[in-house]
């Protein structure tokens, strides 16, 4: 079952691709994302469908991931049926097409027990996503696009370079050079101790890039600011997310080696230096996707601060890819909205936007709280147990940066996020044909309600899930 999860998207990006009809052609993405979500609905209970051969698996962490991103893309796959309809002038084969291929690759990211067949997916959905990117054809969304591609490029690189070391590491001390992750695991108390640090650090940096952390998270303000916004949701939700399963596959090599002390102060910095980075951008910041991508680069540190921290943390940083993932897409999709309704995605033009776009309005204000973990949402819960998990470790200093940051961040996005929803439309705002859709509204709508009801009712299986990955992690650590 895990083969056709991988397959049954690409093969029908092939079909696709031959579609003559522009306006069914999207209609088949909601399609395939329902089977690829009801797929991996049935291996997160039975785990043992994905194996194949000796190349594919999935694992309780992988469960994690492979439910969070293919909820999203579901959920985006809806509302890119209404965007599409109403970009009418361009044509939506390369996007389709584009947008398949990127899905049945991240399932292969996910599944992949051998990390250079992950790392050669992980690279196929970095090509596959750059033309989503493109879909504007502005000299902007092109630079966009060019430098998504060689930023990505040269961390990818270092990846490469890093898996190299990996299995140097196995060589060096007379073991058969491997990168099937379980024999990895089972064998790190006897890899190269150099090596493996050489490697880790290498990885971390390279798909680390991909994360977007900072200082390497230079593409994510252009990429996010000038793609549409289901894209601008899939790269925030999505892509990071299978990048960061990358960090976690090298990170439980080390762990199992037993050097886990070694880079725990360095993944907790890395992570508060990121957020930190995040809020310095974020305060006054007067482009609404620009904003977004600031957004992603703080909640990626705070996924690195729970690494970093271990123990009970785990639970919260599984939790968190989960809530961020949702609450992006409802920002982007209704930030896209707003973007459109107004041809402009600056502060200086758009302002009233509860007035000229009630519902998109109003939910865009809910993603904000939200994404900046007011309470009941998902993101508070989540945040709050990467918090509690650092005070109980005794690291009070590192508590009260987390809070620091969390409230400039909160300061920062508020006051850009008010500007753009309060107040009349101003005189001379262009009057744009676009107009709030069942689809363009609703599918934002319907995920501010998942994120809700992730903080205030978390269902049972999911926290098994999130408990199931947070024990296998902990068993590295």
């Amino acid at each position: 079952m895990g083969i056709i999860l991988i397959l049954f998207p690409l093969l029908l990006a092939g079909v696709v691709a031959l579609w003559p009809w522009e306006r069914q052609r999207p209609l088949f993405l909601p399609l395939v994302n329902t089977v690829t979500l009801t797929l991996s609905i049935i291996l997160a209970y039975n785990p043992s469908g994905a194996v194949w051969g000796d190349w594919l698996q999935l694992d309780a962490v992988g469960t994690v991931i492979l439910l969070a991103l293919q909820g999203l893309a579901f959920a985006l796959s809806f509302y890119v049926v209404g965007y599409l309809r109403y970009r009418k002038e361009r044509s939506n084969r390369v996007f389709t097409v584009s947008w398949l291929v990127f899905l049945g690759l991240a399932s292969l990211v996910v599944l992949a027990r051998h990390l250079g067949l992950m790392w050669v997916a992980i690279e196929g959905t970095t090509l596959a996503t750059a033309p989503l990117i493109y879909f504007n054809r502005t000299k902007e969304s092109l630079e966009a696009t060019w430098k998504y591609l060689l930023v990505l490029s040269v961390g990818i690189a270092l990846a490469l370079l890093g898996t190299f070391f990996l299995a140097y590491a196995a060589f060096q001390v007379g073991l058969p050079p491997t990168l099937d992750y379980p024999t990895l695991i089972a064998e790190a108390h006897r890899l190269s101790p150099a090596w493996l640090n050489a490697a880790f650090l290498l990885l971390l940096v390279g798909y680390g890039t991909k994360m977007g952390l900072a200082p390497m998270h230079t593409w994510k303000p252009d990429a996010y600011g000038e793609s549409p916004g289901a894209v601008g949701a899939l790269l925030a939700g999505g892509v990071t997310s299978l990048a960061f399963l990358a960090i976690l596959r090298a990170y439980g090599i080390v762990a199992a080696a037993g050097l886990a002390s070694h880079f725990s102060a360095l993944l907790t910095g890395v992570g508060l230096f990121s957020m930190a980075v995040a809020a310095l951008f974020l305060l006054g910041q007067k482009d609404l996707k620009r904003m977004l991508a600031y957004s992603s680069v703080e909640h990626m540190g705070i996924l690195l601060l729970g690494l970093g921290t271990g123990g009970a943390a785990l639970y919260g940083m599984m939790y968190h890819v989960f809530t961020n993932a949702a609450t992006k897409g409802v920002l982007f999709l209704t930030a896209g909205n707003i973007h459109r309704s107004y041809d402009s995605k600056k502060i200086d033009v758009v302002q009233g936007a509860l007035r000229r776009l009630p519902l998109s309005g109003a939910v865009f204000l809910l993603g904000f709280f939200a994404i900046t973990g007011s309470p009941p949402f998902g993101p508070f819960f989540s945040e709050f147990s990467i918090l509690t998990a650092v005070v109980q470790q005794g690291n009070l200093f590192i508590a009260i940066g987390f809070l620091a940051l969390l409230f400039f961040v909160f300061f920062g996005m508020g006051k850009t996020v008010l500007h753009a929803l309060q107040g009349p439309i101003p005189p001379g705002t262009p009057q744009t044909p676009y107009r709030e859709g069942v689809l363009t509204a609703g599918v934002p709508l319907l995920l501010m309600v998942v994120v809700l009801a992730l903080g205030v009712f978390l269902p049972p299986g999911v926290q098994q899930w999130l408990q199931n990955a947070a024990s296998e992690l902990g068993g590295h650590l």
